[in-house]
């Protein structure tokens, strides 16, 4: 498990711990990939728990794993738009969102989904890339900072990022309680320069040449994300709040 996928699910066992009462039964994965979030949900909580992705090569591969796994009665996973939610309003007790809102083109109504198909008392945790917050006297990020950016953003064709400001703003306007926020950049920092020096090997050089010119232009991007670190550009964020009852 990738080491801040590690400190997320330490926060989860950490606020469940202290309180038991509110241990999900239902949760959504929010653009869930493979579905290694809801599955290590699904089997520490027992929580039914649902994924979607807009991917169907993982949406099968993530039902193939949690049938190998014995949680095909806890672990479903299917396609579907994270915009376009195919939930009711208030489904479910936890919202569960790693590494998916940098994917997506509006982040308002991203966060309207989440809130919207989130039970009253349920609470929401959302795990994501934004760029820094501005400070009081900044209307933008400067030049050179959205020119790095776009350089990213390119390589991973990723939409425009956003604050971790911006996220609590739309939490904020939608009338949600407890709203935290954390950076966890500092735990995922070590992440691209080890990603580098796996793949300037003969495996990792051979892997990447056969996987195409996608990948090989996500790899050309890791510096840039060292250099976004490093310059205090990129934050890794961690951002917690709960429905009103």
């Amino acid at each position: 498990m990738k080491r801040w996928a590690f400190n997320s699910f330490l926060f989860l066992l950490n606020w469940f711990s202290e309180n038991p009462t509110k241990r999900p039964k239902s949760v959504v994965d929010v653009g869930c990939g493979i579905g290694g979030s809801s599955r290590y949900i699904a089997s520490k909580f027992g929580a039914k728990c649902q994924g979607i992705t807009l991917s169907p090569v993982q949406a099968q591969r993530a039902n193939a794993l949690a049938a190998a796994q014995g949680l095909s009665d806890k672990a479903s996973f299917q396609v579907a738009d994270a915009l376009e939610q195919p939930f009711p309003d208030g489904q479910f007790d936890l919202v569960w969102s790693m590494e998916s809102g940098e994917h997506m083109p509006d982040k308002a109504k991203f966060v309207n989904e989440l809130a919207r198909v989130t039970a009253p008392g349920g609470t929401i945790i959302i795990v994501t890339w934004c760029h820094r917050d501005l400070t009081p006297t900044e209307e933008s990020l400067q030049p050179w900072e959205k020119e790095l950016l776009n350089k990213i953003c390119d390589s991973f064709y990723l939409p425009a990022w956003c604050s971790t400001a911006e996220y609590v703003k739309v939490l904020q306007s939608l009338s949600l309680q407890d709203i935290k926020s954390e950076d966890w950049s500092q735990y995922v920092a070590p992440f691209w320069p080890a990603v580098i020096r796996s793949a300037l090997t003969w495996k990792g050089l051979t892997s990447m040449l056969r996987s195409g010119w996608k990948t090989m232009k996500g790899a050309l991007a890791m510096p840039l994300m060292i250099e976004g670190f490093k310059k205090d550009l990129i934050k890794f964020a961690i951002i917690t709040c709960r429905k009103p009852e």
